[in-house]
This record gives structure tokens, C-alpha cells and sequence, in this order.
């Protein structure tokens, strides 16, 4: 079937307003535009942009937006009826809808019995009358209305005959749309679906929408079941973000419509921005999205099982349900105990690396004993792309280091100091030097850029992002084993690498190597072909060392029961 004969469904964002109302989440105004801009681009019917009524800042995201061209989306304000008592033309939230300057205005009035009788204190027939005049109100000001019919589902199973009668008074008012809303988040799919066929038989030709909340985890699920039951218009979030448990989720809801169930949500080819739009909202957001959301998230499509890669790579329909390319995102293969020779021939392939025939299984061999040593490669892929790229033909190490030292103390002015001294070779010299740091890691780094740096001035670009410490086995005492994961970034990108010992100073340089090697490889760097000038090797030394340094492994750093309790944790490097 030609896409444009699939039936459509309705997008209301509700991201900007609703979301925001979750815990942890505070937009700027720019922030809100920035948003509206990009949720646009992507192509959904309706942007809910806030509520004008309730606090400055709204009101003026409504005033910018006036000047911004929507292409895609219609911009709406969000409020509720008049207040009891009160003409809608006296109503100041009414007329803060009005003076927003948006297209739509949707509205939320009650339908429960117990909301009208205990939380706005009035009459049930009152109450009709605030959502009718408040409709024909904005209707008459030239709005589109959406009415939220709130809490229906919990008002239909309270008393169903004025549950129904509330949506009404809403058409009555010349409502274009009417959304049935699960605000507490409490109903089950099949209710859901069963309450929405019988509105659709008492209020035939009405085209009728949804709002669910995700207290039950049905949030998607609940949409899903509108819709088969007639509704053509779904209200949501990116990501779910929303109150208390948050909103039934678009990133989720709007692939499932266009690739399970036959409908058409977005015009050709928007659906494969969805991973895109979906990380910039939880970067604008400042929350991580979690990596097994479905469809967007960086675990959606990842494969770790030797048994799932193996036969992935034979049909990749073997083990995903779609080509994850249909909404942005990309397969991964994940390396670690569990995997088989698939797992690390495919990593090798997405990475660019060329290993000889059967270098596959020493590297498989070597990454399960590390693991067994505490390693993890989940969430380390630089580790494992310099894994596979140290057994390739023709691998010669960008440096290496042949001893260290660190000390750690505090002197007589009750300043604290760490110093360390390392000794590397580059190509055919061995440089020597030391530095300071704020902490042992620290001092590490230091010096390793200062002898680097004349060699690799490309080093310089390399910033250690995050550094996490884990005690694996706590019971250990000062012998537990430490795992520590470095989070490294430059121009070209991010990159993660592990190290794994009881000696926490040990564990942190290794993947403290392995995030300067990787960031050097990729940025192009070679082995020098040439001796050091007498210059740069003055540079690289840039202080004069102890004169003995020793073996990496003969000094006893701090404990790792010292560095961290146990559990997982960042500390200062």
C-alpha cells in the first residue's frame, strides 16, 4: 500500500508543557524554542508549547514563537475552562489563551464526578456549562480546540452517563477534537479500549484523541489501544518525560503506528530522524536517556549473546524485529565474556580493523580471561577497538611505558601534593619525565602529555571527560579489585576505555594508555620515523626525574578500599 493511503494519526507534543513537569526538568524559554524548532523539522501535527496562564515564562515563549515560521507543526496554548463563577470573557486564563496568538488552544475541564463536586467545589450542571461557554468562548475568538476531557477514564468508570455527557458540552462548544485523558496513569489497555468504542458509538463523526500517563507502564501500550479502538489523534512526550512516571512516550508510540500497525504519523522519511530528535531532547532535557529504550535508545539494536551475533550475521531479520536504520539508530555489537568468535569478528568490521585469519579466537581468548580479571568491554569500546588493532598485521604501539612512579603525601604547610615520574619509549627513544597533578591519576596524565606532547601535539586535544571507579568485590577488603572506566573526548568525538587490578593506580593508567593510544590513532598519528630533535626531547623531559623510577608493578598505590567505598562511584582523578 502507497504510504499516503495508510489512515493518519494525529501527533500532539506535549514535550514543552507536560514534560516539563517532570521531575528534574526545566526548560528555558530558549530552550523551548529550540525544541518547538527541531519537533517541527521531525513533522508532528501538534506542538504544545505551555500554559500562558500560569507563570512568565510561558508567556513569553508564546511571545517569540510569534515570530518563528512553523512549517510542519500548529503551535497550541494550553489551559482549562473558566473558573465557577466567572464569565469566559472575565476569565484571565481564558483570555492569557487568547492573547498567546497560537492557532490552537486546548483546554481541560473535569469528567470525573468526584473532581467536580470535591476539587472545584460546584455543580455537576455547572460544570457542563464551564466546559461549553468556555469552548464556544475560544471558538468564537477563531481557535481550533482541543479539549482535554481530564481524568475520563477514571470519571467513566465512576459514573460512565456524565462521564459522556462532559464530552457533550465539549462538541456542543464546537471542540474540534476531543481527548480522552488517563491522568492518573491507572487503566489497563483493554479497559481503555473498551471505554473509547463506547464513546465512539455515543458520540458518532466526533474525531476523538487520547492523553495517558504511564503510572501502570501501559503508556504506550494504552495509546496503542485508542487508537485500534478509533482514535486518530494521540497526545505524548519525547523520551516519556512527564509527571510522576511521566507520559506515554512518542519516540515509542509514533514507529510502533507507522511500522506495526499501518497508520501514517510523519510525512516519507521523517521517521528516520526519530533517534536524532529523541537524544537532542534528552540532551536539551539534561537526562540521560535510558540505552534500552525501544527503537532510539544506544542498546535498542545492540547485540551481545555469541549465539544472537552468530546468527546475525548470517540474516540480521534473525534477531531484530526492524532494520534499525527506519528510525536512525544502528546496529551494535557488544564484546564481552559472553560473546563468540561473531562478536569479535563483527566488532573488528565496524571498527575498521584488520586482524589475520583466526586472530579472532586469541582475541575472544583474551578478552574472556580479562573480564574474568574484572575488565568490562560493554562500555569500553576504545579497549576493545585497541584490543583488535594490536593483534593486526604491521601494529606498531604509538608509545610505551616501561616504568612509573607515583607519591602521594602532604607537606609541612599542610598542602597535599601527587607527583608522578614516567619512563616511555617513542619509536627508537626513551623519554623521561615527571609532573604534578591534583590527584595520582592526575599527575599520570600530566606527565604522559608532557612527554607526548613534542611527539603528538594532537595530545593536547584529548580531555579525560568522566572517570568512574568500581569496587567489584567490596568483601575483599583493601585486595578488591578496582575497575575504572575513563570517558575521553575530543573534536572527533567521544571514546570509552577500562582498566582492571587491585592496584587502583594501575587500573587507571591502563585505560588511561588506552584513551590517549585511541584518541592518537584516531586522529591519524604514526610512529615517528625520525629521531627526536634535541629540542623536543628537552621539551619532553621539561623537569629532571628521580634517577631511578620503578617497575609499574613494584609500587603499592593506595588501596582501592582507600581511593572509594564500595559500590560504584566517580572520584576526583
Amino acid at each position: 500500500m502507497n504510504q499516503d493511503q495508510r489512515p493518519f494519526v494525529e501527533t500532539y507534543d506535549t514535550t514543552l508543557r507536560d514534560g516539563s513537569q517532570g521531575e528534574g526538568i526545566s526548560y528555558t524559554v530558549e530552550d523551548k524554542l529550540r525544541l518547538a524548532e527541531h519537533l517541527d523539522a521531525f513533522g508532528v501535527t501538534y506542538i504544545e508549547g505551555g500554559w500562558p496562564g500560569s507563570n512568565p515564562k510561558d508567556a513569553e515563549f508564546f511571545a517569540r514563537a510569534r515570530d518563528r515560521v512553523f512549517r510542519n507543526a500548529r503551535l497550541a496554548a494550553f489551559g482549562s475552562t473558566r473558573r465557577a463563577g466567572l464569565a469566559p470573557e472575565d476569565d484571565p486564563n481564558l483570555q492569557a489563551l487568547v492573547a498567546a496568538g497560537t492557532p490552537v488552544c486546548t483546554i481541560f475541564g473535569k469528567t470525573w464526578t468526584l473532581h467536580v463536586t470535591d476539587v472545584l467545589r460546584t455543580t455537576l450542571e455547572q460544570n457542563l456549562a464551564m466546559i461549553e461557554e468556555s469552548v464556544a468562548f475560544l471558538v468564537a475568538a477563531g481557535k481550533t480546540v482541543v479539549y482535554d476531557a481530564e481524568h475520563f477514564f477514571d470519571g467513566y468508570r465512576a459514573d460512565p452517563t456524565y462521564a459522556i455527557e462532559t464530552l457533550h458540552a465539549a462538541r456542543r462548544g464546537g471542540a474540534e477534537v476531543i481527548v480522552l485523558c488517563d491522568t492518573n496513569g491507572g487503566s489497563l489497555p483493554w479497559g481503555i479500549e473498551a471505554a473509547v468504542q463506547d464513546v465512539a458509538r455515543a458520540l458518532p463523526g466526533v474525531r476523538l484523541g487520547v492523553h495517558v500517563h504511564d503510572d501502570t507502564g501501559c503508556g504506550v501500550a494504552n495509546t496503542l489501544a485508542a487508537v485500534r479502538a478509533g482514535v486518530r489523534h494521540v497526545q505524548g512526550t519525547m523520551n516519556g518525560y512527564g509527571e510522576r512516571c511521566g507520559n506515554a512516550n512518542l519516540s515509542v508510540i509514533i514507529p510502533n503506528l507507522e511500522l506495526k500497525l499501518g497508520f501514517r504519523c510523519l510525512e516519507p522519511g521523517k521517521l528516520a530522524g526519530l533517534t536524532e530528535l529523541s537524544r537532542f531532547v534528552a540532551d536539551v532535557a539534561n537526562h540521560m536517556l535510558d540505552p534500552r529504550t525501544p527503537y532510539v535508545g544506544r542498546s535498542a539494536f545492540a547485540h551481545k549473546g555469541g549465539v544472537h551475533v552468530a546468527a546475525m550475521r548470517r540474516s540480521p531479520t534473525s534477531y531484530q524485529h526492524i532494520e534499525p536504520e527506519l528510525v536512525g539508530n544502528t546496529m551494535r555489537v557488544v564484546v564481552s565474556e559472553l560473546s563468540g568468535r561473531g562478536n569479535v569478528l563483527s566488532k573488528a568490521e565496524e571498527l575498521g580493523v584488520v586482524i589475520d585469519a583466526g586472530a579472532e579466537v586469541e582475541a575472544l581468548r583474551e578478552i574472556k580471561e580479562a573480564e574474568a580479571r574484572g575488565l568490562s568491554y560493554e562500555s569500553a569500546e576504545a579497549s576493545v577497538a585497541l584490543l583488535l588493532k594490536r593483534r593486526a598485521p604491521g601494529y606498531e604501539p604509538l608509545f610505551e611505558i616501561l616504568d612509573y612512579q607515583v607519591q602521594v603525601g602532604k607537606r609541612r604547610n599542610s598542602e597535599t601534593f601527587a607527583e608522578a615520574v614516567v619512563k616511555l619509549r617513542v619509536g627508537n627513544e626513551i623519554l623521561h619525565t615527571a609532573a604534578e597533578g591534583n590527584g595520582p591519576v592526575g599527575a599520570l596524565d600530566a606527565a604522559l602529555r608532557k612527554a607526548l606532547t613534542p611527539v603528538y601535539p594532537i595530545v593536547q586535544r584529548i580531555q579525560l571527560a568522566d572517570y568512574k571507579v568500581r569496587i567489584l568485590d567490596s568483601v575483599a577488603g583493601t585486595g578488591a579489585i578496582t575497575r575504572v572506566l575513563i570517558d575521553s573526548k575530543s573534536e572527533s568525538g567521544t571514546w570509552s576505555t577500562v582498566g582492571a587490578s587491585s592496584n587502583i593506580i594501575e587500573a587507571s593508567l591502563d585505560a588511561l594508555v588506552d584513551s590517549i593510544e585511541y584518541g592518537l590513532f584516531s586522529a591519524g598519528a604514526e610512529p615517528p620515523s625520525e629521531p627526536l630533535s634535541g629540542e623536543a626531547r628537552a621539551l619532553a623531559r621539561a623537569s629532571e626525574p628521580p634517577p631511578a623510577p620503578v617497575s609499574r608493578t613494584s609500587e603499592a598505590p593506595p588501596s582501592p578500599a582507600a581511593a572509594t567505598e564500595a559500590g560504584s562511584a566517580r572520584t576526583s582523578p
